[in-house]
């Protein structure tokens, strides 16, 4: 192995250096950046937003559940539950 060819190839690896730029008076006369969000994007903000505060869990349907349940009013399916069950399980294999 020759070892003056490593000095060359640590040069490839080095990054470049820097080099200074002036800045010229054309940079400071155009102004600031804008953004602009259009209607479509608004509304999917406000509906986002919407979304966001709304609750995971629909109270009044867990409330009629719970009441049939105390009830004992509350009928499950077997057929229904079955296919929901076996639909669930061959879904992960």
């Amino acid at each position: 192995m020759r070892v003056d060819t490593l000095s060359q190839i640590a040069q490839v690896y080095q990054p470049p250096k820097a080099t200074k730029t002036n800045r010229t008076s054309g940079l400071q006369s155009m102004g600031r950046d804008q953004v602009q969000i259009s209607s479509a994007g608004r509304d999917f903000q406000i509906a986002k937003q919407a979304v966001a505060e709304a609750s995971d869990i629909r109270e009044d349907k867990v409330a009629e559940v719970k009441s049939q349940i105390n009830s004992g009013n509350y009928n499950v399916d077997t057929e229904d539950f079955a296919s929901v069950l076996l639909n669930a399980y061959n879904s992960r294999l």
